[in-house]
């Protein structure tokens, strides 16, 4: 038989774990895991892809020249900006009078990732502690307007004395931020080049960043995290990434290596923002479930990623993809386009406590990560996770965890659930481990179900999707009592967030503010289409530039303009495709059309409001190159009793206050068409999916689980 040929290389470097999706030149596919090493992510990333290639019984030797594509997504950057270890001291000029931007900063940042009912009292609200120290803020005289105007010009002897300054503090980067750059640059970029006469004086080679740059868009909070965060978080991400393309070029690869932005494309490492990437992970699932939405021709569906750290959720509704551009990240609100989602800090490696005052489950907000929990003894964890709870409770086999290679001890799990957890609570371990999963599991339920709400839409209309090395286990408990559709778990679940990686084009996107009323009025729509197609013009040119710095010939790619509109008045804006070169007849008349029927779709119990005028605020320009993807393979459907091969026999687990006898399953035996009624675990080395009492799981043509109540 010929050797399998490995060609993608797709990677999803988590918190706990690093998995990695390996699709080959037919486009079969296999998945591996191990834990994640973030001092040195290649480690981890290497291990895991051993692990995927001994399903084929390739080595790493022989499988590296023959990948043609690798694609990163990860949370290392993201880890840097949540744990305060970034790169500084930041120099930042900004406008003079705006000096306090990190101390006062704006009101949601204060909320930032709290429950409704503390957004409701200030007295709970909390001020980050700032990425810049106040001393490392200058301000200088300037104004451009609001119209693009130049009102007070710049004092050039102050941006003089601020570099200096800034340079005698020891500052090794600076970040030039000015209030209206994005309507006009020249104050930024005349800053930029007296920054540059007195670097070449001190013979000091630090970098310089302009916001007008990086992010042209209104909101000036947002554009300076955004470009504070770069620096901060990203810049010293680039090495991690470095690291691994040289660790595979030594293994024999010359495939490039892309990493995932939060917009749903891929971008080189060499990226002039590599801010972009800042939450790559979470996308990955998103675009996965996109691609199996279009195999089965869902039209709405509820993503759920169920991470050690987190627990993210996603819509694709009417098959479209919302996209944010003022999302908050780590508590900071920046100016980055990324595909609509929500976070919480729920996932399986969140500790838990008693609060010795009220006697209360606290779960959070920090996590074993990859440490997993007191059950792993090298991890150093003394407080209980959610894993110490789902091993107690007999939901995870103590001898299969990545398929045997960490060995996970259930007595330490159990005795530090008993001594921590149940004894302050007058309780029997189990109940107390099952009670502390039924509240996790609660919290998500909640999360999801006020997602799907939001958009005046229920349960019954969406199918919902549950991954990550955690979601196969509680998908059930966080799906109780939400009568949706279906409820899928994909075989290769764990990897899921790395398959959507593999199934991204290579793709660059750029926004920018532009703030246009369309009117009836010819010489306005005039004036309108004439600003939207200079605006999509310069856009694509840089665009172009970027694939040429990356080696890629830009003149195979597609540039797809669109632009962010809304109702005049309505406090946000949505993303409307559009056709360029842009007419002020047909052309903005079709985008309105577009946006009005785009608007009914994703709000569906909204009222539209024409009569109060459309509102352009962005122009956006996305230039794709298209790369070879994951094609999902269709098996034959059989019997759906399971080969007596695949039962591994039982085990006792406690559900619902009871313990119960469940069969055992190894999942990659289980074949197409298979039925497995609970209770029942059917186990891999990478995931485990928890068939409850009651419930039933149907193995498809894809290998995706339908899991059923009843």
């Amino acid at each position: 038989m010929a050797q399998t040929v490995p060609r993608i290389l797709a990677i999803d470097a988590g918190g706990t774990m690093t998995d990695t999706f390996v699709v080959d030149e037919a486009g079969a596919f296999t998945i591996g895991k191990a834990q994640t090493t973030p001092n040195n992510e290649a480690e981890g990333l290497l291990r895991s892809f051993d692990d995927a290639l001994h399903y084929w019984n390739i080595d790493r030797t022989s499988a590296a020249p023959h990948l043609g594509a690798v694609v990163y997504s990860g949370t290392s950057m993201l880890n840097r900006l949540l744990e305060r270890r970034g790169d500084g001291p930041i120099g930042v000029i900004v406008t003079a009078g705006m000096e306090d931007y990190f101390r006062m900063e704006r009101a949601v940042q204060t909320y930032a990732g709290y429950p409704f009912s503390d957004r409701l009292h200030v007295v709970t609200h909390v001020h980050n502690e700032p990425l810049v120290p106040r001393r490392y803020v200058k301000g200088v005289r300037e104004r451009i307007s609001f119209f693009g105007e130049e009102v007070v010009p710049l004092y050039d002897n102050e941006v003089r004395s601020a570099v200096h300054s800034l340079l005698q503090m020891g500052a090794r980067a600076i970040c030039i931020n000015f209030l209206y750059s994005y309507r006009d640059p020249r104050h930024e970029s005349e800053a930029m080049a007296i920054a540059q006469d007195v670097l070449r004086e001190q013979g000091s080679d630090i970098p310089i960043y302009l916001s007008s740059r990086s992010n042209p868009v209104r909101g000036d909070l947002a554009r300076l995290n955004t470009l504070v965060v770069e620096v901060y978080a990203a810049r010293p991400s680039r090495q991690q990434l470095f690291n691994i393309r040289d660790r595979l070029k030594e293994e024999g690869s010359s495939a490039p290596v892309r990493v995932l932005a939060s917009y749903g494309g891929t971008v080189s490492p060499d990226v002039e923002w590599l801010v972009t990437t800042l939450i790559s992970g979470p996308i990955g699932g998103i675009l996965g479930a996109r691609r199996l939405a279009d195999t089965y021709q869902f039209e709405n569906v509820v993503c759920t990623d169920v991470g050690g750290t987190s627990f993210d959720v996603g819509l694709i509704t009417e098959r479209e993809l919302l996209t944010r551009t003022e999302p908050t990240v780590a508590r900071f609100l920046l100016t980055l386009p990324t595909l609509a989602m929500d976070s919480i800090g729920a996932g399986t490696g969140t500790l838990v406590r008693i609060d010795p005052a009220v006697k209360r489950v606290t779960l959070g907000p920090d996590s074993a990560g990859y440490r997993l929990g007191v059950c792993y003894e090298p991890g150093g964890v003394s407080v209980p996770s959610i894993t110490d709870c789902d091993l107690v409770l007999g939901y995870i086999n103590p001898d299969y965890f990545l398929g045997g290679e960490v060995k996970v001890d259930r007595d330490r799990a159990l005795a530090a659930i008993d001594e921590q957890i149940a004894r302050p609570l007058g309780s029997d371990p189990f109940s107390a481990a099952e009670g502390v999963v039924r509240l996790l599991e609660t919290q998500m339920r909640d999360h999801l179900y006020g997602m799907v709400l939001g958009l005046g839409y229920s349960p019954e209309n969406y199918r919902l999707l549950g991954y990550g090395g955690g979601g196969p286990l509680h998908v059930a408990g966080y799906t109780q009592g939400l009568e949706f559709q279906d409820i899928l778990v994909p075989s290769w679940a764990a990897a899921f967030s790395a398959f959507g990686g593999a199934c991204a084009d290579y793709a660059y996107r750029y926004d920018r503010s532009i703030d246009l009323l369309i009117t009836t009025d010819a010489g306005a729509r005039e004036m309108v289409a004439q600003s939207l197609n200079l605006a999509w013009q310069d856009l694509h040119d840089r665009i172009a530039d970027e694939f040429l710095r990356d080696g890629l010939n830009p003149d195979g790619m597609s540039f797809v303009p669109s632009v962010r509109m809304q109702y005049m008045g309505m406090l946000d804006d949505i993303e409307v495709r559009a056709v360029w070169p842009m007419d002020a007849g047909e052309g903005l008349t079709d985008l309105v059309k577009r946006f009005d029927t785009l608007f009914a779709k994703i709000f569906a119990r909204s009222a539209r409001s024409p009569e109060a005028g459309y509102f352009v605020t962005k122009a956006i320009g996305v230039g794709i190159l298209p790369t070879e993807k994951p094609v999902l393979p269709a098996f034959a459907v059989g019997d759906a009793k399971a080969d007596p091969s695949a039962d591994k026999g039982r085990r006792q687990l406690f559900w619902r206050g009871e313990w119960h006898t469940a069969r055992l399953w190894e999942m990659e035996k289980l074949r197409s068409g298979n039925e497995i009624i609970g209770p029942a675990v059917i186990e891999a080395p990478a995931t485990t999916l928890l068939v409850p009492p009651g419930h039933t799981a149907l193995l498809d043509q894809y290998r995706v689980f339908h899991l059923m109540n009843g």
